[in-house]
């Protein structure tokens, strides 16, 4: 790549770092909405038996609203795409966006020359996306678990 080349990049990057903390920002703000209800949820004195499928539901449910949160920061990424006219219109937006931010990448789409590079961005962002809810996802497990072990060691 010619050097020269390097300035068309400033609209990528003008658009792409702002759209990375928003979505960082949602995110995080989401899983901690999420994480407060799953631990109230878990939180009721139930038996073992009761726990374990009330722990499947609701970590069912927390990945459910975790890739909901997902599909919403996607579309973020897809309607600036259709806005900034990279993609003709917001079915593709959305579909690329969507290859973009998992790092699928399979859908036979491509950005404007001029808007490519913000799809490595939002890759990069999806990335960063998916760390987080590995790891709340984790840490959920982790801080739900033992609540379902107290009462059985209360009922000896």
């Amino acid at each position: 790549m010619h050097p020269s080349g390097v300035g068309t990049w400033t609209g990528d990057w003008a658009w792409s770092l702002p759209l990375i903390v928003l979505t960082v920002v949602i995110h995080v703000c989401g899983l901690a909405v999420i994480g407060e209800r799953v631990v109230e949820a878990l939180s009721e004195s139930t038996d073992r038996r009761r726990f374990m499928l009330k722990f499947a539901l609701v970590m069912g449910g927390t990945s459910l609203l975790a890739t909901i949160l997902h599909g919403i920061e996607a579309g973020i990424w897809a309607a600036a795409y259709w806005f900034l006219a990279a993609l003709p219109d917001a079915r593709t937006a959305m579909l690329y966006s969507l290859s973009a931010i998992t790092s699928y990448g399979h859908a036979n789409l491509y950005l404007k020359d001029r808007w490519q590079l913000m799809g490595a961005l939002e890759a990069l962002n999806g990335m960063l996306l998916f760390g987080l809810t590995t790891a709340f996802l984790f840490a959920m497990i982790q801080r739900a678990w033992p609540l379902g072990s107290r009462d059985r060691h209360r009922d000896r």
